[in-house]
């Protein structure tokens, strides 16, 4: 178990893409409007604490409770519909009384850690020492927490109708992720015919 430069800068770049914590700012952004504030550090580690997780046990501790990757998959894409349909129609699905309740769900799952994130760190798992996947996820852990410290940022710069374009067209775009997640997960193919 060495440390290796190439396996880290790998593993950052594919789960960096997976992540896409800058394609996601408009949902964070929307969800801050409704919970008040986004706990950074929270979802962070909450986020980091999910992913180690399953680097380490990841297919056992699923299999624990009787759920396969794609269950949880599936899972996970519903969670994502219904945050898409707020976006786009307004209609509030999500409790976010708690405090610090829209830091876990959905931001920390399945926005960061998701299924994408859980199944790409089992397949790393194959490829690479678990040492350099490890590196490679606290970097991005860093990026994460980086850009959700941002936020406020992001929001003088868009402006309220910069943010409102931004929100139905990332609500529509999250729409189809959960889609496409619920639909290679539960093996129905789509006809592309006319």
């Amino acid at each position: 178990m060495e440390i290796n430069l190439k396996e880290i800068l790998a593993t950052f770049m594919v789960l960096f893409a997976v992540i896409d914590i800058t394609g996601s700012i408009p949902i964070i952004i929307d969800i801050k409007s409704k919970v008040g504030k986004v706990e950074a550090g929270k979802v962070t580690l909450v986020s980091f604490l999910i992913m180690f997780a399953f680097l380490i046990i990841g297919e056992p501790l699923l299999a624990f409770f009787g759920v396969d990757i794609s269950s949880f998959a599936i899972a996970g894409s519903f969670v994502l519909l219904f945050l898409a349909l707020e976006m786009v129609l307004g209609i509030p699905f999500f409790k976010h009384d708690a405090e610090g309740g829209g830091s876990i769900v959905p931001i920390a799952f399945p926005l960061i850690a998701g299924a994408g994130s859980i199944t790409t760190l089992l397949s790393l798992r194959a490829s690479y020492s678990t040492i350099n996947i490890l590196i490679g996820l606290l970097l991005n852990m860093i990026i994460v927490y980086l850009v959700l410290k941002a936020t406020k940022w992001f929001e003088r710069i868009l402006g309220p109708t910069g943010l409102y374009i931004l929100q139905k067209f990332f609500g529509i775009i999250l729409l189809a992720i959960a889609i496409r997640l619920f639909i290679s997960n539960t093996g129905i193919h789509l006809n592309n015919a006319p």
